[in-house]
């Protein structure tokens, strides 16, 4: 692989919210509302953030959520404990798969809709098991594509969307995969990236309007910006260890929102640790794309 010489970028995160996360995740910018959504995973919270005034607020308090998508409709599909999946619409909670036998005793973490409204959803290790990948296609049918992943984490699809990005944060490696939009098959797994011990793990990531990957580092202090050979072109420092993840928003996506954890301990983690931030002046981003599951046949639960 070619050597290349890393950038250091001086510019200082701006920090938007401090709700002291434990583990601040899934930064998602909701464009029909044009505000910025977050989770607090364990403590089962998500925020809002809306730029237009600088207010946030927490909108939503229950059981664990991991990762969500947006529907066509404005509502979020959480993807949370005990391998459930629920609707949120109107403050109404309703489940679309109750759980999964085999990770009862997990939750998920990293979750993306792909260019077909599908959700690619992952797993996170229990005790002697692995983490998995699952695809949930439109039909509200659950998938395994993924087995032994020690833990699932950041996703992305390439500019032609031809080809899957995916974060393995424990191996210290992001992988890069074959993705067929027809069917949501993924094939030909190869090494993207390989992250050294001292560097922190990579954790989520995004893609930006030049085609380039963005990786939050998890006991890192930053994040990074890699080539197209997985090298790192750019870093940025944190005041916080443990940042998370990280996604572009604002009307022309060009704001970059990033998440914290590390909340609980912050003479250990920073005393920012569990706040959003964000930077200005890192180029653009893309939309993510909506889920679009079928959720007629949900059933009401309680938050």
């Amino acid at each position: 692989m070619e050597k290349h010489s890393t950038q250091i970028i001086s510019e200082e995160p701006e920090l938007i919210a401090d709700y002291a996360c434990e583990t601040g995740e899934n930064p998602l910018w909701h464009p029909l509302e044009r505000r910025l959504y977050w989770t607090d995973i364990p403590r089962g919270r998500l925020f809002r953030y809306n730029p237009a005034d600088g207010s946030h607020e927490q909108c939503y308090q229950g059981r664990p959520v991991g990762g969500f998508t947006i529907q066509p409709d404005g509502s979020l599909l959480l993807f949370m404990d005990r391998g459930t999946i629920a609707l949120l619409h109107d403050g109404a909670l309703s489940e679309i798969v109750p759980e999964i036998p085999a990770d009862r005793l997990s939750r998920f973490n990293d979750v993306i809709a792909d260019p077909a409204g599908r959700v690619f959803c992952g797993t996170m290790p229990t005790g002697t098991n692995h983490g998995r990948l699952y695809r949930l296609d439109r039909d509200g049918s659950l998938h395994l594509v993924l087995e032994g992943i020690r833990c699932s984490n950041g996703m992305a699809f390439t500019a032609d969307r031809k080809n899957f990005y995916y974060t393995d944060s424990f191996a210290r490696e992001i992988y890069l995969f074959d993705y067929n939009v027809e069917d949501g098959s993924l094939s030909n797994r190869r090494l993207f990236a390989r992250f050294p011990e001292e560097g922190g793990l990579p954790d989520g990531c995004t893609l930006d309007a030049e085609g380039r990957l963005w990786s939050a580092l998890w006991d890192g202090s930053g994040i990074v910006r890699l080539r197209a050979d997985g090298t790192v072109e750019k870093r940025i420092n944190f005041p916080t260890l443990k940042t998370s993840s990280l996604v572009f928003g604002g009307d022309d996506y060009s704001d970059l929102y990033i998440t914290t954890a590390g909340g609980e301990d912050k003479a250990l983690n920073g005393k920012l640790a569990g706040g959003l931030f964000r930077l200005r002046g890192q180029g653009r981003g893309v939309p993510e794309f909506f889920s679009r599951i079928d959720t007629s046949s949900a059933t009401s639960s309680h938050r």
